[in-house]
């Protein structure tokens, strides 16, 4: 090849180069989420049906409790916003708990689970309800037992495991099976995605002051919350319980041990908040409208008039998207 011929074919390729590079910012700058706190969700992620099947069937099996009272979906509710509607969940023997089931909807995009992330996964996650003493009590053997003389459940884990009912297939059938949890279709996604009329000029007008007055500084990213910590009263104190029934909740620190984690929890998703009442890590609060009070005041100590607090009504309900009928 000549030297003009290689440096024309040079030009060309650090031309075509450019080209993609500007055709790439081209389309960042186009996306109209790209400067946005908020980014929409992602798509359900593929997954085998059978063990998606399995798991909902999992899911909704009481034999997961040592008495056969309470399944996973007692306390998540997927056709109520993914959790019980309770101040606290009750498990079995009437055994209250001392914190407010989250929702499991999108919980697969949180950066840890439980109110005090204590752990990272949702294999683990799942694994705590099943053996905890105040909530399903079962222990690994004799459920295993349990769920093996099902000949019909056995049959369908051997499609898809060649090892059948052990304890690491049926986790992989609950976390498998709540991945497929993903609220889409909200019409605030829409409007990150820049379909004209999703959202109400004043649920915009609300987006606009949930992120004037700070409420974007925590409830972020794809899920709107879910990935970072913060203290529960972080410029006016959070009332302390006044009564030995309701124990004082230290929050992360009963995970950590850590001073500076003292009174830090996760912060929620936002996403379905409309369905979720009641609201924060102890459900002390019945109403949407309460916890938004509370939580300006509280978190970002700044008054709040009557007009802003709808309008942030307005737009936290464009949160509210569709989880597959196929898994209700």
């Amino acid at each position: 090849m000549s030297e003009k011929l290689f440096i024309f074919w040079h030009y060309l390729s650090r031309l075509a180069t450019v080209l993609c590079l500007c055709a790439n910012c081209t389309l960042v700058l186009a996306t109209p989420s790209a400067n946005e706190p908020i980014s929409p969700l992602p798509k359900r992620p593929y997954a085998h049906p059978h063990i998606v099947q399995l798991g909902k069937i999992l899911f909704n099996d009481v034999r997961l409790s040592r008495d056969n009272s309470i399944s996973c979906a007692a306390c998540h509710n997927l056709a109520k916003g993914g959790d019980d509607g309770q101040k606290t969940s009750t498990g079995i023997d009437g055994k209250r708990g001392t914190r407010n089931a989250p929702t499991v909807i999108n919980s697969s995009l949180n950066m840890a689970q439980f109110w005090d992330g204590r752990v990272n996964s949702l294999s683990h996650q799942v694994m705590g309800p099943i053996t905890n003493p105040n909530e399903m009590g079962s222990e690994w053997d004799s459920l295993l037992e349990k769920l093996r003389k099902d000949l019909e459940l056995s049959a369908q884990f051997e499609r898809v495991y060649a090892d059948g009912i052990t304890r690491e297939n049926v986790i992989d059938a609950l976390v498998t099976f709540e991945r497929q949890l993903i609220s889409n279709n909200t019409p605030f996604d829409k409007y990150l995605q820049g379909i004209p009329n999703s959202i109400s000029a004043f649920a915009e007008q609300g987006y606009k002051t949930f992120k004037q007055i700070g409420c974007a500084a925590c409830h972020q990213g794809k899920n709107v919350g879910g990935n970072m910590y913060q203290n529960f009263g972080v410029v006016i104190p959070y009332p302390k319980p006044d009564s030995d029934d309701n124990k004082e909740d230290y929050g992360r620190y009963e995970a950590t041990g850590k001073e500076s984690d003292r009174y830090k929890f996760r912060v929620p998703s936002l996403r379905n908040v409309t369905e979720t009442a009641p609201y924060f890590h102890d459900g002390s609060e019945a109403t949407l409208e309460g916890a938004v009070r509370k939580m300006v005041h509280h978190q970002i100590g700044r008054p709040i008039d009557d007009e802003s607090v709808r309008a942030i009504l307005a737009f936290l309900k464009t949160l509210r998207g569709e989880v597959s009928g196929d898994l209700l």
